[in-house]
């Protein structure tokens, strides 16, 4: 995600975006809401999804907007569509999801109608979720919107609520042994806002981990662990290799239903 675009709106603009953060925030739901989120095993859990928007190499206004949904626990490609969209807003940090939750609402809606056997149990996110100035990241966003679990997943540290990446968080890093270890990100106010993953053996960058909607911090780890067949959740790293890798959408793949 991200690709930044010359030009700020106007005041008003982003005054109207936060009320539309603060009124949507409140529908956020950080508990686990599915019986396969409880289950250690997720049982009952068979497609993940994940979004993204990439970008065209210089060309900050245009963009592939992306969803991939995968099998699980075999993590093989069931459905990937990717379209080519220009961008009208520009990016303002904390504002992400004003510039590219539009498209991708839209790619989740299409699949629902048009191959609802395909709608992926959750969604994979590259942003953040309640890790955020205030609280309602892109993946919170696009939960609250399209009413799906969503997971947060960036891969650097997002520093709001007085967390840093300073030598302390650093020291932290090197603590992570093995895949799937963490450790809480907890802000200034007390408030544990998501955890640091160590998301496989070979990786010695940590992904951060945040709620999305719809499933616990615990869940979300777990899962996000599960899926990570190198350091990138698998939902997330298979949608990236066709849009970033060469600035242009991958072949339009589907799959018939399973029944």
């Amino acid at each position: 995600m991200a690709g930044k675009a010359a030009g700020k709106p106007p005041e008003e603009i982003l005054l109207d975006w936060k009320r539309e953060q603060a009124s949507l925030k409140a529908r956020v739901v950080d508990l686990d809401t599915e019986a396969w989120q409880r289950d250690p095993a997720f049982s009952g859990l068979q497609r993940v999804g994940g979004v993204d928007v990439s970008f065209v190499k210089d060309d900050s206004g245009s963009a592939c907007a992306s969803l991939v949904v995968l099998s699980y626990p075999e993590l093989e490609v069931l459905y990937e569509d990717c379209r080519m969209v220009t961008l009208t807003a520009p990016y303002v940090s904390g504002f992400l999801a004003f510039r590219e939750l539009p498209f991708l609402v839209d790619a989740v809606q299409q699949l629902r109608q048009r191959e609802p056997c395909l709608m992926p149990q959750v969604l994979f996110v590259d942003g953040n979720g309640v890790l955020h100035h205030r609280g309602f990241g892109v993946a919170c966003h696009l939960g609250v919107l399209t009413d799906l679990p969503c997971i947060g997943v960036a891969k650097k540290l997002l520093q709001v609520d007085g967390l840093e990446n300073n030598a302390l968080h650093k020291e932290k890093i090197q603590l992570l042994k093995a895949g799937g270890d963490s450790f809480p990100l907890m802000g200034g106010s007390g408030t544990i806002l998501g955890r640091a993953l160590r998301s496989h053996d070979h990786s010695t960058k940590p992904l951060y981990v945040s709620v999305g909607h719809k499933i616990s911090l615990e869940a979300a780890v777990r899962l996000t662990h599960s899926c990570c067949k190198f350091r990138i959740p698998e939902p997330v790293r298979q949608e990236q290799g066709g849009t970033k890798a060469k600035g242009v959408p991958p072949r339009s793949l589907r799959r018939a239903c399973r029944v």
